[in-house]
């Protein structure tokens, strides 16, 4: 079985001095505002293109390692991920840093690591983002 999920945007104006709001459709999100000076400056009361796609990608990454772990016989009991994806106006997005912090008992540091590479590979998102460099930084709490 697919599940196709949406979000959709309204934009008003040009890119530079218009806006828009995204909205999540399954969760009934939003409405999220959108601008240019949020995505090239950066903000804290707007959202972006990549501040979504990090959300995305931190999300799919601790299901990804939440079930390799599991997988492993050690499942985690917190998984806690930042995603920080990169974009620089005029070249697009650079790169997506995962930074995790994982509570996994009786599970070593080197197999930790093992498992949350995997899982970065794994992962839809990482998938759908294999253009751009995705890094790790993984640490058993």
């Amino acid at each position: 079985m697919s599940v196709t999920s949406e979000a959709s945007t309204t934009w008003k104006g040009s890119l530079t001095e218009g806006s828009g709001e995204v909205a999540l459709e399954s969760s009934n999100q939003g409405p999220l505002p959108v601008n240019w000076k949020a995505r090239s400056e950066g903000s804290t009361s707007v959202t972006t293109p990549e501040e979504l796609i990090a959300a995305a990608h931190s999300s799919c990454f601790s299901m990804a390692l939440s079930h390799a772990l599991a997988g492993n016989g050690t499942p985690p009991e917190s998984v806690e991920t930042t995603a920080s994806v990169t974009f620089i106006p005029g070249t697009g997005i650079t790169g997506s840093h995962l930074n995790v912090n994982a509570v996994v008992p009786g599970l070593s540091a080197e197999d930790f690591q093992r498992i949350a590479e995997e899982a970065k590979t794994g992962c839809p998102v990482s998938a759908a983002l294999a253009g751009i460099e995705i890094t790790l930084e993984a640490t058993l709490g």
